[in-house]
Parts: C-alpha cells; structure tokens; sequence
C-alpha cells in the first residue's frame, strides 16, 4: 500500500509540477522514467542480497530508503534533484516490492499461496486510492510538497516490522551452500530455468512499459484532453476504485483457473481498454475505459506476482524475481519517454495507447507459449 501511495502520488506530482515549474512533456516524461531506472538498480541489487542476508532484512532496508528520499523531495527547489531523489525513491520501491511476494510465497501454504500474494498485491489498489485522495484533498489547498512529506511516514513501519515481522521459514531452512551473485544470475539461464526466465522478463518488460507509460500520465492526460486538473484528479481517482475488484477477481480465478489463464486473460482485457481508452473521446467512454484498464491490468499484475516467485527454487527465489522485476522496469523508463517525446512530436493519444496494446499482446503470447502452469505447486 506504502508502495504504490508512492508511485500514484508521483502521477499526480507531475501534473501539478507541470504547472508550477512550467515543464515540457518531455521533461515530465523524464520524472517518471527516472523513477523506473531506479527501481531497475533496486529491483536487480535487493534481489541478490535478499538471497543472502533474509528477505526481512532487505524488506525493512528498502521500506527506509523509499520513504526518506520520497519526504527529502518535497524539499527539492529544482528538476534535477527532484530527479535525484526520485531515483533513491525507486530504488527502494523497486526492491521491495519483488521481495514482499517472496517473502509471502515462502510463508503460505501451496494450495492458497497464489490467492494469498495477489491479495498481498490488491493493497497497491488501496496505495493508489489514498495517493489519489490525497492529491484531490491536500494538493489544490497545501501544495505537492505537504503531500510527499505524507509519503515519508511509512518510515515508521520498519520499526514494528523489525519486532515482529518473521523471516521466510523456507529461506532460513534452506541449507545450501550461498553461491556468489554470478552464479546466482547464471543459473537462471541453465537449462532447467532458461525458457521461464526468458518468460518472465518478455512479460515484465511488456506489463511494466504499459504501466508506467498510461498510468503516470493518466491524470495529465485528461488535463490535456481539457480538464482542469482538481476534475482529472476527480476522474482518476473513479477510474482508479476499479482496481480493487481486479485484484479481487484475479485472486478469486487463480485457484481456480491456474496462473496462465488469469494472466493472460486479464493481459488480453488490459490490451483491449488501453486502445479503447486511447481513443475516447467524451467522459464517459473516458471513465469507462479507464475503468476497464485499471480493473484488468491491476489484476494482471497480482497474478504476475503471485506466477514469479513460482519459477525458481529457494536458493535463487529472490535473484529470479528480482532480475525479472528489473528488465520490466527497463520497460518502465521508457514507457512515460515515449508518450512524452510522441507529444511533442504531435502524435495523438489513439497511436500512444494503440503501442501499449500491441506490447501487452507480446507479453500474452509469451505466457501462452513459454509459460508452465505452477498452480499449487509445492516451492522447491
């Protein structure tokens, strides 16, 4: 929940920066991306060192460091160490966020263990939800910068999780010897793990570029559509309580129906509402397709949580997880570059969001064709 308040607040950040500090697309393109190359540092360095000191520890370390530099940027007075700040922020938030679902993964029983971690997930909807009510109540009246020093207090957090919080039963039980962080990536594309990793990353690079690339630029995409920006937060924030029932359904399918299938499917809904939604043109069909798109696409990305940690043994749980995090969040740099540079380029909407069904569809055939069904599977 800490994580995506986070990274909605960040979309709501940058169409009130936009105006202040009088920034191009490009420019804000550049806000979002930079979170992205963060998260792609963090997502690959905390994988490794959760599979070598405990996924607790990582999890408090990266807790810390997102709330701190997110608190310290509301006290930025210039682009470029906003820009900073929002690197160390993604770091963090790119860490933990592959190494909650391992954590979650190893601590649950096989037969409701993907259930469990897209519920675990369905919190990044509750996240969004309060990122947007704080930016409809606190951003109009007090300004960005009281609403990121909000996003500093889960700092606080660590210190109950450091008390009570377990480590994985299965990582601490896990005997092997430690390998060093090469072996670690190598063994991902051994025989055994090559096809699910090329899997993996083919789908996080597709669903993390879609992602970052329609919904950092929702809210000043209504602005640019003609809404004045306290009505897009408004609109937004409708679109957005579509995502509970995404995750809610995903979490209800995926014991039902396996990995694969929700995945998929829910990719497939997200492919079609991102080119319906590119192309509306009254609010109506805005919100409607919104809707769709957050309803479908959150529910993917609860299954794809829930499907990663699944493909590899303990040993290498978290490097797996951790590395495939890391190339979407390749995706996720440039996502919010291309729709900026196409802006000022002079390209519309419908050509944007028709690129981010196209990529999603790739990542759908690449489930389809390299994916194995990991429902209720006991972890190696």
């Amino acid at each position: 929940m800490f994580d995506a308040m986070d990274v909605g607040i960040l979309s709501f950040v940058i169409a009130a920066l936009a105006i202040e500090w009088q920034l191009s697309p490009a420019e804000m393109g550049w806000i979002g991306s930079v979170n992205s190359i963060g998260m792609a540092f963090g997502a690959l360095g905390f994988g490794l060192l959760a599979d070598r000191i405990g996924r607790k520890n990582v999890f408090m370390i990266t807790l810390i460091l997102f709330s701190v530099a997110s608190g310290l940027s509301a006290l930025t007075m210039s682009l470029t160490a906003f820009l900073i700040l929002r690197f160390f922020v993604g770091a963090g938030l790119g860490g933990e966020l592959p190494v909650a679902s391992t954590l979650v993964s190893e601590s649950v029983a096989a037969h409701e263990r993907g259930r469990v971690v897209v519920l675990l997930e369905s919190f990044w909807a509750a996240g969004w939800l309060v990122a947007a009510l704080i930016a409809y109540f606190i951003i109009p009246d007090f300004g960005w910068r009281v609403a990121l020093i909000i996003t500093a207090l889960p700092a606080f957090y660590a210190i109950y999780l450091r008390r009570k919080l377990p480590d994985s039963p299965k990582f601490e039980a896990d005997g092997k010897p430690k390998q060093s962080a090469l072996e670690k990536m190598g063994l991902l594309w051994s025989e055994k793990y090559a096809r699910r990793t090329l899997m993996l990353w083919i789908v996080w690079f597709t669903v993390v570029f879609s992602y970052y690339g329609m919904f950092l630029w929702l809210p000043s995409v209504m602005v640019l559509k003609g809404f004045s920006l306290i009505k897009s937060f408004e609109y937004v924030l409708i679109m957005t309580l579509a995502q509970l029932p995404g995750y809610f359904s995903a979490a209800w399918l995926i014991e039902r129906a396996g990995r694969k299938f929700v995945l998929a499917t829910y990719l497939l809904g997200t492919a079609a509402s991102a080119f319906m939604f590119g192309n509306a043109e009254t609010l109506p069909m805005l919100i409607l397709f919104g809707a769709l798109l957050s309803f479908f696409n959150l529910g993917a990305w609860g299954a794809l949580y829930a499907y990663s940690p699944e493909q590899y043994p303990t040993a290498i749980r978290a490097t797996g997880s951790g590395m495939a995090a890391a190339v979407g969040r390749v995706g996720g740099i440039f996502g919010p570059l291309l729709v900026g540079s196409l802006l000022t380029a002079g390209y519309g909407f419908g050509l944007i969001f028709g690129i981010f069904c196209g990529a999603i569809v790739i990542g759908v055939l690449a489930v389809v064709l390299l994916g194995t069904e990991t429902k209720q599977l006991e972890l190696e």
